[in-house]
């Protein structure tokens, strides 16, 4: 659904990279506003942070690439997160410091945020500072799960190349997603109830079971 969503709106971001904006990007605003008791400012700036720091993520992405002289096509940003598109494929090597890059654009924000937090002890910008920080904070963290299409799934798969065949690092990888995978919606029913967090992500049990059945050459 997001992967194919049409953009709405594009314009050149760093490095003359295309960005664009999809239309499902309206589903942000919505389940936020929805759910505000009245804080329709506090929720329009917070989902403003949002969309900036996902960007920000997906930025971390293609510099991993710049770097390594691998071409960006796109960056995308939709309702669903976002993702950063290649112009050709990339080494196994070259993947390792591009799928890492986004989790750790999130962490220096969020360390950014942290260290310059005391300095704004009330108001509206005490409390945007403070939710930069907890939101990258845990966009690096859900990121790093290691099921896919997460980052955190292609770093553990990736991993496991350096040292096992490719079948077996795919099939272990999908084992390892295909348990979380099945754990998950049960898992965020006790977060709805317990936390109030609502996640509009579901790991694909298909993908990871198909993963679990690679053969041993």
């Amino acid at each position: 659904m997001f992967g194919n969503d049409k953009p709405i709106w594009q314009f050149n971001g760093p490095w003359g990279i295309p960005v664009q904006i999809g239309g499902t990007i309206i589903i942000l605003p919505l389940i936020f506003v929805s759910f505000s008791g009245g804080a329709i400012l506090y929720d329009l700036i917070f989902v403003g942070m949002l969309i900036g720091s996902i960007l920000l993520h997906e930025l971390g992405h293609a510099w991993g690439c710049r770097v390594q002289g691998v071409p960006v096509r796109r960056i995308m940003i939709h309702g669903g997160g976002g993702f950063c598109e290649q112009s050709r494929s990339a080494s196994f090597r070259e993947q390792e410091l591009i799928v890492a890059m986004g989790p750790i654009v999130n962490l220096v924000i969020w360390a950014v945020a942290s260290l310059i937090a005391p300095y704004f002890a009330y108001g509206v910008a005490a409390w945007a500072i403070y939710w930069l920080a907890v939101m990258n904070l845990f966009l690096a963290l859900f990121n790093l799960l290691p099921v896919h299409p997460l980052d955190g799934g292609k770093l553990f798969q990736l991993v496991l190349l350096r040292f096992l065949p490719a079948a077996t690092a795919t099939r272990i990888s999908g084992a390892v997603g295909l348990v979380i995978a099945l754990l998950w919606l049960p898992g965020m029913i006790w977060l709805y109830f317990n936390v109030g967090l609502v996640l509009f992500f579901f790991p694909p049990i298909r993908r990871h079971l198909d993963m679990f059945r690679v053969r041993q050459s």
